[in-house]
């Protein structure tokens, strides 16, 4: 996870000057990185070979490789932990669906937002990951996907982008839009920009900024509380940016790109769930901005409150539903090996 993911296009047309080559070599390089997927400077076999040769030369541990991949799910969910420069670690989910496939990425070595529930704000951050750093998750995803075996009618193709591994996306703006740019380029790996996700716990100037924006990605909001005094003690961040606010703010964004937000709810025992705070998110969300995502509690080290039950989660559904608030109970992925919602902490590399 090195130099080439983070050149685009107009940089590889400059190195490729630089070896006295043709510009239209870099492109076929930056196509075989992003789009074709090539695995060694060997496999790019329209480019000559002395130039393979000085590119090996120049970056000799060039493509994402993990130290570490996992399977769970019987075989239809994959993470990998990637040992990044300066020893931090990130790590990413690729998961199989019937109908897609989902690459669950990270922003951030660790994050700095400090919600206790979740495994990465329990690791405090580290460091900021490079624009090159989030593709070549994407790349590695990619990739990994034609080495699952699946049934025959099941996508080959990612589909699905979600920023929803370790870190706060808009703590890393600049570079995760970067990222995303990258991702959205059709000489690249081609997605469309709506099926690239974004979460936030609520930074509201990076959703500002997000509405702003000419690619009309899908945004998630973490709200997980429907009243501040609750919500101040597992989102931290709350104190800066209160409900009312951060709900101005997403509602904005969907109005400047008319796509609906997403609100992310972990389900927490005794906490969250109970029926009056059903009825409390409800009138926050009423109209058709939102669509609730309600996610059972995962479990993590440093967090001791149960998660809700299932039938707890289907009765704060149906009271969202009976209002008029769009509202599905989210399946976990992952849970047997530490890839689900809230649960990526690196403890794979951590405990050997």
């Amino acid at each position: 996870m090195t130099q080439p993911y983070e050149m685009d296009a107009a940089a590889w047309q400059s190195f490729a000057g630089e070896l006295g080559e043709p510009a239209y070599r870099g492109d076929q390089v930056f196509r075989w990185l992003n789009r074709d997927l090539a695995a060694s400077w060997d496999e790019m076999t329209n480019v000559p070979r002395p130039m393979r040769e000085l590119l090996a030369e120049r970056f000799p541990d060039a493509f994402a490789t993990p130290a570490i991949v996992q399977t769970g799910d019987g075989g239809t969910t994959r993470k990998a932990l990637f040992r990044l420069n300066g020893e931090a670690l990130a790590e990413t989910v690729l998961m199989a669906y019937p109908d897609r496939v989902t690459a669950c990425i990270s922003s951030q070595a660790g994050c700095g937002m400090g919600c206790p529930f979740c495994a990465t704000g329990q690791m405090g951050l580290l460091r900021n990951l490079t624009a090159g750093e989030i593709v070549a998750q994407v790349i590695w995803a990619a990739r990994e996907l034609q080495t699952m075996t699946l049934p025959g009618d099941w996508p080959r193709r990612l589909s699905n982008i979600v920023f929803m591994g370790m870190g706060e996306p808009l703590a890393n703006y600049d570079r995760v839009w970067s990222a995303v740019q990258r991702m959205h380029d059709p000489a690249g790996i081609g997605l469309s920009a709506r099926s690239i996700t974004i979460s936030t716990i609520g930074v509201i100037p990076g959703i500002e900024r997000l509405a702003r924006e000419s690619l009309p990605v899908t945004l998630a909001l973490s709200l997980h509380a429907p009243a501040d005094e609750v919500r101040d003690t597992l989102v931290p961040l709350n104190h800066r940016y209160p409900i009312a606010d951060v709900l101005a703010a997403a509602r904005r964004f969907r109005a400047a790109h008319g796509r609906r937000v997403s609100i992310e709810y972990a389900m927490i025992g005794g906490v969250n769930d109970s029926l009056d705070q059903a009825n409390q998110l409800a009138v926050l969300l009423k109209g058709n901005d939102f669509h609730v995502n309600l996610i059972p509690l995962n479990p993590t080290p440093g967090f001791g409150a149960p998660a809700t039950g299932g039938r707890g989660i289907e009765a704060f559904r149906d009271v969202l539903l009976r209002h008029g608030v769009n509202a599905t109970i989210r399946r976990n992925r992952g849970t047997d090996i530490d890839a689900a919602c809230g649960q990526l902490g690196a403890r794979a590399a951590v405990a050997g």
